[in-house]
């Protein structure tokens, strides 16, 4: 997994399910942190906010370019789907955050040729590189 952890971590543009305008939000702060590294970070909420100065996108497959990482702030009973449309937007990777676990989903992402990490945060893994 480690592997695929630090392969994420090249990919440049994440697309951060459940990333809204909420500071107290783990989201908020892992995608202000992205963004800090360098990373594009595209907001996925069904309310689209703007976060961070990026423009929100209702869905995944409303994103009108391409993704290189799903990555999910999301109830676990809602990753297979989230995982479906990964693959169907030919993203490169799908991040599962801490305590969001689904290994039938993260087994169909890698079947389809993704990356995947689950149950980890890259603010956690950026932080093991300093």
């Amino acid at each position: 997994m480690s592997d695929d952890i630090d392969g994420m971590l090249q990919l440049k543009t994440w697309a951060i399910v459940g990333l809204s305008n909420n500071s107290e939000r783990p989201a908020y702060r892992v995608a202000a942190l992205l963004k800090s590294k360098g990373h594009r970070i595209v907001p996925v909420h069904p309310s689209a906010p703007v976060v961070h100065g990026e423009q929100g996108y209702a869905t995944l497959k409303e994103i009108p370019f391409p993704v290189d990482v799903v990555d999910l702030f999301v109830n676990s009973t809602l990753v297979a789907g989230l995982v479906a449309d990964a693959i169907q937007i030919a993203a490169k990777g799908v991040w599962l955050q801490l305590e969001v676990i689904d290994e039938a989903a993260v087994e169909k992402a890698r079947a389809a040729g993704l990356l995947t990490v689950m149950d980890r945060c890259p603010a956690i893994e950026y932080a093991k590189k300093s």
